[in-house]
């Protein structure tokens, strides 16, 4: 057997789909009963692979990944050495440069590597001198390979089985769907149909990217904003693809961290991620005209569960614990009534935290999440794909922010009640997370100014809106009236307070 293979040089094209599911059991039979898979044999694989970089992660930061892969079990095994690069946008459909080398065993091979972009890297070899074993995957995959009439060819792969890194395992779940032949779009024709039998949720992170999260106990934290770079050359499609598409991203990473974590704060950042890429919408709203987004509604019960379950998880943790010495005063029976409240919302929240995971499972929820992604996808496709002059897009972009000013300042000015409280916090978020997305293109003062008034105006309305909620969570709870009327009292003044300021700065003025 020859030592190595030339690298075969691909294109993967690839859409990768989580699966929420406990049943791993029946999984491949549910699977296998969706009408796009129904009258196809499957066939299966062992696949264990190592993944390898340096100590440092200098293939990581560059965004290639590096494995050995070891195909079959006991005497019918062969090795392939694979090498990937990815693009920078997170993206549930990936496409990625791969260049693939049979190899004599579970060894690196430099030379396999030639016909590769890895020397553009290592000029010297002094960085594959340095490549270690980092994590191994190790899983079963059930394969099905669908023709289309148009002429289109995917291939369906299942994977279940397992990430270890460092004495730390992980499971896999997931489906692959690789485009052999044909257009990206029959990926997701398919994907719907398999969603209709199988909840399924987009996949932003490989394998090898969860591989290195795992290793330093960073899987399923919190997902939280990363303005996208903007450049000066980018179409006015381009660039909204860029914006949403970050945004989308972190709603459906904190989704898909939901599944598994406890984390208060992967609620809170997954409503944030959905709040931001509905305000990104709002912001290229005019571009959507001839090609609008898909219909959310199927998402809305997930939606209302994720909005009560931050409501209870604030009043636990953040708005209530402060009160208490207030309302206990010494008395031991209020002692007891506030520990009867505090764990009432406790098991409310964790019953509610059920309450999403099952939303999660709903299998609307995934093809409304699908339908999104495709929708991301096309922008770039529209009639407006030359560029923007630097000046005219910088100008586009400071109009929309100072509008957005305009309309927070003045829904602040207007607000007396508590509903115009929360229409002023609401242009708060917008102007917020407009400035952040938009910083790139933006005066720096300008930025730096919407982007201050921003949180000001959040923070200081939102903790009057967040012991209001806390006290209709309460009210709703079986527990001491004493301690409902307290918080009542204490939400009602709070309120009052605001307007008192809010009168007060405009007499100012």
């Amino acid at each position: 057997m020859h030592p190595h293979t030339p690298a075969v040089k691909l294109q993967e094209i690839e859409l990768k789909l989580y699966l929420p599911t406990s049943d791993l059991l029946g999984l491949a039979k549910r699977l296998a009963k969706s009408a796009v898979l129904v009258r196809r044999r499957p066939s299966r694989q062992a696949l264990h692979n190592i993944y390898f970089d340096t100590p440092d992660q200098k293939l990581r930061q560059k965004r290639v990944a590096l494995r050995l892969r070891r195909v079959g079990e006991t005497f019918q095994t062969h090795w392939l050495q694979t090498l990937k690069t990815s693009p920078n946008d997170p993206s549930a459909l990936s496409r990625r440069g791969e260049w693939e080398s049979l190899v004599a065993g579970a060894t690196l091979s430099r030379e396999a590597l030639d016909a590769t972009p890895w020397s553009e890297f290592d000029t010297d070899g002094s960085l594959f001198d340095a490549l270690i074993p980092c994590f191994v995957t190790t899983f079963e995959r059930t394969l099905w390979l669908v023709h289309r009439r148009d002429g289109s060819l995917i291939e369906v792969a299942l994977d279940i089985g397992h990430i270890e890194a460092g004495g730390k395992r992980t499971s896999i779940c997931e489906l692959e769907l690789e485009l052999k032949v044909g257009e990206p779009t029959a990926l997701f024709e398919i994907a719907q149909q398999i969603a209709r039998t199988v909840a399924v949720l987009p996949a932003n992170l490989s394998k090898a990217q969860r591989g290195f999260l795992l290793a330093q106990d960073g899987l399923d934290q919190p997902e939280r904003s990363q303005a996208p770079r903007l450049t000066f050359d980018l179409t006015r499609p381009a660039l909204a693809q860029r914006v949403l598409r970050e945004m989308f991203t972190q709603f459906t990473g904190n989704l898909n961290a939901l599944r598994t974590s406890d984390d208060p704060e992967v609620v809170h950042q997954a409503r944030v991620g959905w709040r931001r890429f509905k305000s990104g919408v709002r912001l290229f709203n005019k571009m959507f005209k001839e090609n609008p987004p898909p219909s959310w509604l199927e998402l809305r019960p997930l939606l209302d569960c994720l909005g009560e379950l931050r409501n209870l998880d604030v009043a636990r943790d953040e708005t209530l614990p402060p009160l208490a010495n207030a309302y206990v005063v010494g008395d031991d029976q209020r002692a007891n009534d506030w520990q009867a409240l505090t764990q009432a919302l406790e098991q409310t929240a964790k019953q509610q935290r059920k309450a999403v995971r099952y939303a999660l499972q709903e299998p609307v929820v995934g093809m409304s999440l699908l339908a999104t992604s495709q929708w991301l996808e096309n922008l770039s496709d529209g009639d407006e794909n030359k560029q923007i002059p630097k000046d005219k897009l910088r100008h586009w972009a400071k109009s929309r922010i100072l509008r957005m000013h305009q309309q927070m300042e003045a829904a602040h000015q207007s607000a007396a009640t508590p509903e115009g409280f929360h229409r002023a916090r609401i242009l708060a978020k917008r102007l917020r997370y407009g400035s952040e997305a938009m910083r790139d293109l933006l005066p720096k003062q300008l930025a730096k100014y919407c982007h201050q008034q921003a949180c000001s105006l959040q923070s200081s309305i939102g903790a009057t809106r967040d012991i209001t909620q806390a006290s209709e969570l309460v009210a709703r709870l079986e527990i001491d009236r004493g301690v409902v009327e307290f918080l009542r009292g204490v939400a009602l003044g709070t309120v009052l307070s605001s307007a008192l300021m809010t009168v007060h700065r405009s007499s100012v003025r």
